[in-house]
Formats: C-alpha cells, structure tokens, sequence
C-alpha cells in the first residue's frame, strides 16, 4: 500500500508539472509543427498508413510518435494541446519509471534521487511540455537498455531479453534506425570493458535481435506490401545523410552537445564532476548499472558530437543516464559516504549564476531593445525585435530570485548538503514552470507570431499559401490546409489569388515582379498578395 500512494504521488506531482498549459504558445517551427501537421495530414487523408507534409510523403520519420498525435487529437482536437499532449503522458511515466528503476537497482531512496534530478534539470523538464518526437523515443531505448541490464540481475532472462528488443523495436517506430546504432555501440562498448560478453549468452542476443526485427518491422514491411521500396529506401537515404552532412543553420562545434548538457541538465550536470579515478564502491549494488549509463553516456554524447548536425535535442538520450549518476552521488552525498568537492560547488555556481544572469537579462533586453538594434546586422533580427511585447523590470525579480538561490544553495551545501539540495530542487521547479508560462509565449512573439497569425487569418479560405525564402511548416498546420496544390509560379496568373510570405532581407526580389502586391510587413516578416 505504500508503495502504491508513492507511486499516486509520483503522478499527481508529474502531471501538475506536465499537463498544465500545454497549449498556452503555438507550436514552434520547426519540429512541433512538422510531426503534428503530419498527424493532423493522417486525420484528413485519413491515410494513417503513411507519412505526409502537405500532402506528400514524408519519408524522414517513422509513424509511431505521430500515431499518438493522432490518437491526442481524435481525443482534444486539432491543437498545441493535443499536439504536445502525448509527451506530457510520457515525462509521467518517465518519472514513474525512474523510481522503480532506482528503487530495484538501488534502493528507494536512489529511486526518488533520480526522479528529483531528472525533473528539476531544465531540458529533461521542458521537453515533456513539448511536441517534438525525442521524450518518447528515449523512452522507449531506455527501457531497452534498462530490461537489456536485467537479464543478467533478474531471474527471467528470456523475458527481458524479449522486452528489451520489443522496446527498442518500437524506438524504432519512433524515430529510426539510430535507435539500433546505439544499443549496437553501447553493447560493442559493454564487450571491450568487459573483455567479453558480461554475462550475456547468445540466446540473449538472439532474442533482443529478433524482437527487434519482428517489432521494427511491422510497419516497414506493411509500407513495402502497398507501395514498393521507394518510400523505405528515401528514408534510410536520408537517415545516411542527416549522419553525414550538415543541415542548413544546423551546424555547430564538437563541444556543442557538451555545452547543452552542461547548462541544459543543470544541477545535475555538475555532479557528474563529483566522481574521481579512485575507484570506490558505488551504492550497494549499483555499480552495474553505473557502467552501463556511463557507456550510454559517452556513447551518444560522442556519437552526436561527430555528427554533423546539430540539434538540441540530438543529445537528449544522455538526460537518463546523466541524471542517474549524478542522483548516485547525490545519494551518497546525503548518506555521508563521501564529502562534496569544491568543483562540483564551482560549477554549480558558475552554469546556475550563467542561466540566472540570462533570465535578468530578458526583460532587460525587451525595454532597452532600441539600445540594443542599431548593433544588430541581421535584418530579420532587428524586425523580430520590434514586436510589441511588455516588458518591465519587476520580471526580473524571478531571475534575482534564482541568482540568489543558487548562491544560497550552495553557501549551504558546505554545512547541510540535504536541505541545500531539496532547496535547489524546488528553486528550480518553480523558476522552469515560471519561465515556460511566462517567457516562452514572449519569445514566441518576437520569433514567429507574426507570420503564425498571418496564416490562421487565411484559415479556410480558398487560396494559396506559399512561403518563401525560407522552410516552414506553420502554413500548413496553422492555415488547415486540407489538399494537395501546387502553387503555380509567382509571374503566371492565378486562378485564384495567392498569398505569400519572406523574411525582410528577401523581399526586395519579390516587390518588383509585374503581379504581386505587398499587402504588408511585420516583425521582420513581409506579406504579399496575387490576384
């Protein structure tokens, strides 16, 4: 009964954290909007078969998150609710998870370690208020790696190797191959530490691969009855490509990912430098496990680091193991099995006074934003920086509040390590829901709004909508378009008036041309219209 009401708590907490104001700001471009404009493309086609943007095949995901989009949608309707609703569900079974997790491998005071570090670090934290594909697909590996690790601590060894590869079957679903390029390198990694298989025999194996294959493969093979290789083989030609080459505006250096981590997975990044050479028993009989989230770890920090694009969220599978060790050290901290070292205290200081000076900062940058646009180059930028949104300085108090917090936090640690950290915990929660409700919907207005209500504005009418100069995919979604067209060309006569959009810096090339009008510009965002 106890573990049940600790259980009801661990989702009553979640779901306060998760649920509420999910659809309080606009789906952002790209991602949110690409994977629910492609459940929202399911429900009218009613193909829910095969992926699509704007009415064509979309080779670049697999169905699984999109399905769940869909199913949210059936449930709430077509909106940023339903959209970033299915993630909401998964950070509540995460952390449900997380404290069995570190409740069996350790004991249950490691397991509510966990789950605290896990929601108090800021990306893990937003990412379950998001609509993007990466909390579910980590997820689901995860959980691979974790039923992967009971086969050799539990008893049903059959039966976890054959729950480790349905799971990482459906990461597959998720988001693709990459999901088996890790397990295979984690695994490979596992063997050369071990100087062998660890335990593992090749039945093990064996299992996991077939699961996998029989798992993964439902879909694809479903994709191949009905249409042949050429949707299969455009999506394993761009899995290649999105490892080998870099993404417009997606590029970055080799310490990208590290610097995400470090700031991104405040507190609990700065623990990770708690751990020394000295080799120490770690708590009671985790210390399997511990290896196997630092192979996890450097696996895909490094993998993600020699890829060429670079994204946020590429390095999000690194949150799970991250938070593991560093809630091990922070259980030992707590339980005086070893003394906190002045560089974990240094770097706490440093990243958190870093992200509380960003958060001062903001309003700041609102109210002085005349100050701040004549040394701006960036046209687009300064245009995005004229949007009407207030500010004042009594926002700030919220970034003072954490400055001296974590200065508070960790002068404390020094004498009372435990009520520092439940301390830091709560300071942090309280200032990422705070952010995510209050700054969110402002920085949405600087970056898209504009061009967001221009295209609810042309929602059901019977015209054309082309964006130009650069990707999006809000026209669609937030436009409801509900066929395939083909926009003709910008000098040819419609049969049916157009309109269209550009960034500030491209539109001198369109106010020229015999047949267009520009009907208006906004926020670095500049409209036309042909008739």
């Amino acid at each position: 009964m106890q573990q049940f009401l600790r259980y009801v708590a661990i989702i009553i907490g979640a779901s306060l954290l998760f649920f509420p104001f999910l659809g309080h700001t606009h789906l952002f471009d790209w991602d949110e909007i690409n994977f629910a404009e492609c459940a929202r493309e399911m429900i009218v086609s009613k193909n829910y078969l095969r992926m699509q943007i704007d009415f064509q095949p979309f080779w670049e995901k697999p169905p699984l998150f999109i399905w769940m989009q869909v199913l949210s949608m059936k449930l709430f309707g077509v909106n940023e609710f339903a959209a970033r609703f299915p993630n909401a569900v998964t950070g509540v079974l995460t952390l449900c998870i997380l404290y069995y997790a570190g409740k069996r491998i350790v004991n249950e005071k490691m397991g509510v370690f966990w789950v605290l570090m896990y929601a108090s670090a800021w990306l893990p934290h937003i990412y379950f208020k998001s609509g993007i594909i990466d909390p579910t697909f980590n997820l689901f590996i995860f959980l691979s790696f974790l039923q992967f690790y009971f086969i050799t601590e539990g008893k049903r060894k059959l039966l976890h190797a054959l729950f480790s590869g349905i799971f990482l079957g459906l990461a597959v679903m998720t988001k693709g191959p990459v999901a088996i390029l890790i397990a295979g390198l984690s695994f490979a990694v596992l063997m050369v530490v071990n100087r062998g298989w660890g335990g593992y025999k090749f039945s093990h194996l064996l299992v996991v691969v077939l699961a996998t294959a029989v798992t993964a493969s439902i879909w694809f093979c479903i994709e191949i009855y009905n249409h042949g290789w050429w949707f299969v083989n455009e999506f394993i030609k761009y899995q290649v490509r999105l490892f080998s080459t870099e993404d417009a505006d997606h590029g970055g250096p080799f310490i990208y990912h590290w610097i995400v981590l470090l700031f991104g997975c405040f507190p609990a990044a700065a623990f990770l430098f708690q751990y020394s050479r000295k080799k120490t028993i770690l708590v009671e009989d985790g210390q399997a496990f511990a290896k196997w989230m630092w192979i996890m770890f450097w696996v895909v920090l490094l993998l993600f680091s020699i890829v060429k694009t670079k994204i946020v969220h590429y390095s999000s599978l690194c949150y799970f193991p991250l938070t593991y060790l560093a809630a091990l050290q922070v259980y030992r901290l707590t339980e005086r099995k070893s003394d906190l070292k002045l560089r974990v205290r240094a770097i706490l200081l440093f990243t958190g006074l870093i992200i509380a000076v960003c958060l001062i900062s903001l309003p700041l940058v609102g109210i002085y934003k005349a100050k701040l646009i004549p040394l701006i180059n960036d046209p687009f930028a300064v245009g995005n920086l004229d949007a009407n949104v207030p500010w004042s300085y009594a926002e700030m108090s919220w970034g003072i509040l954490y400055f001296i917090g974590i200065i508070a936090a960790v002068v404390i640690m020094r004498h009372n390590f435990r009520k520092a950290m439940i301390a830091l915990v709560v300071l942090q929660i309280l200032i990422i829901q705070f952010s995510i409700v209050h700054f969110t919907p402002k920085i949405e207005a600087y970056t898209q709004r504009a061009a967001i209500d221009y295209f609810k504005s042309l929602k059901g009418k019977d015209v054309y909508i082309c964006v130009m100069g650069y990707k999006s995919y809000a026209q669609l979604f937030y436009a409801e378009k509900m066929h395939a067209t083909k926009v003709p060309s910008m000098n040819e006569k419609m049969d049916k008036p157009a309109y269209y959009i550009c960034k500030v810096q491209d539109a001198d090339q369109f106010r020229n041309l015999p047949l267009v009008q520009e009907i208006g510009s906004l926020n670095g965002f500049v409209f036309f219209r042909q008739y």
